[in-house]
């Protein structure tokens, strides 16, 4: 039976998968490191290829590139990748993460009382290295109920701006997809995600010296501290919705009232019916200038 060899197939490529693993945890790929994340494709790619498996590269302007791998099958030709009426059997994952450039040299991949450590090695290259290894296994053995295809994006961590068309046009494909990334401690099955919304918005103020000249200053800064607090108390967390303000910049030198200032805003919901409520209030509290003098904008 096919089950039986690619069972014990898979359990015999346990080395090889750490290997692999290995190599994509000490690679920094953060979202906004394209060359980082493309080099952790060819990883992908290249073993992809050395097991027959045809991989298309999906160039990103800014992203990494998505890479597309069908596994051949011997179903009818109805069910072709391109041209399904029962639809492909999809395996995706993300190859960005959240970790700036450094931190793999910082905190290499290693492994302790069986527990591998390293950035990005939960999430999500251990299911990237889990995907590559199951469509080898049925690359080599047969037995898909289904056309298999493997889906390997580059910018999950920052809402898929350009990859989100690729992973929509595949989904209409697809009868099933499964996203590798890990579950719940508990080991529950994830079926859902939130949904988000990054946003960004900027503060003008005026700059004084902060000794000899505080009374001309309107610091953007201090507005920034109130919008900021204004927008987590929009957190409901019984509604499943939060407000995190993850970045903050701004201000010119510490004896300088702030010119400026800058915040980053993670939104997550799980109704999309809270969405547009939740955007207008944001936008109002954007609006509102609680220092007077003070203007903002989103970015």
């Amino acid at each position: 039976m096919s089950e039986e060899k690619i069972t014990a197939w898979l359990v015999s490529q346990q080395d090889a998968m750490v290997a692999m693993l290995r190599r994509m945890v000490d690679i920094d790929s953060g979202s906004y490191n394209k060359p980082g994340i493309d080099t952790v494709g060819a990883v992908v790619r290249g073993f992809l290829e050395d097991q027959r498996i045809p991989v298309e590269v999906l160039p990103q302007s800014r992203a990494g590139d998505c890479l597309r791998a069908a596994v051949p099958w011997e179903g009818s030709s109805g069910n072709s990748p391109r041209n399904n009426a029962g639809g492909n059997i999809v395996l995706m994952g993300h190859r960005d993460t959240v970790f700036p450039d450094g931190e793999a040299a910082r905190r290499p991949f290693t492994i302790r009382d069986g527990i591998a450590y390293g950035p990005g090695v939960a999430d999500m290259k251990a299911g990237l290295v889990m995907n590559c290894f199951i469509l080898a296994a049925f690359a080599r053995f047969g037995g898909a109920p289904a056309p298999l295809v493997g889906l390997f994006t580059g910018d999950e961590e920052i809402g898929s701006p350009e990859g989100r068309p690729v992973i929509e046009s595949e989904a209409r494909h697809a009868r099933v997809v499964f996203n590798s990334e890990p579950g719940r401690v508990s080991g529950n099955v994830v079926t859902g995600r939130k949904g988000g919304v990054f946003m960004v918005f900027r503060i003008t103020g005026k700059a004084a010296h902060s000794g000899g000249n505080f009374q001309a200053g309107i610091s953007a800064i201090e507005e920034l501290a109130r919008k900021v607090q204004a927008i987590h108390a929009l957190t409901d967390l019984d509604r499943g919705i939060t407000l995190n303000v993850g970045l903050v910049s701004g201000g010119q030198s510490v004896n300088t009232v702030a010119p400026w200032s800058e915040g980053q805003i993670d939104l997550r919901y799980i109704d999309p019916a809270d969405k547009d409520d939740i955007m207008a209030r944001i936008g109002a509290i954007v609006e509102r200038s609680f220092v007077p003098g003070t203007r903002t904008e989103p970015n």
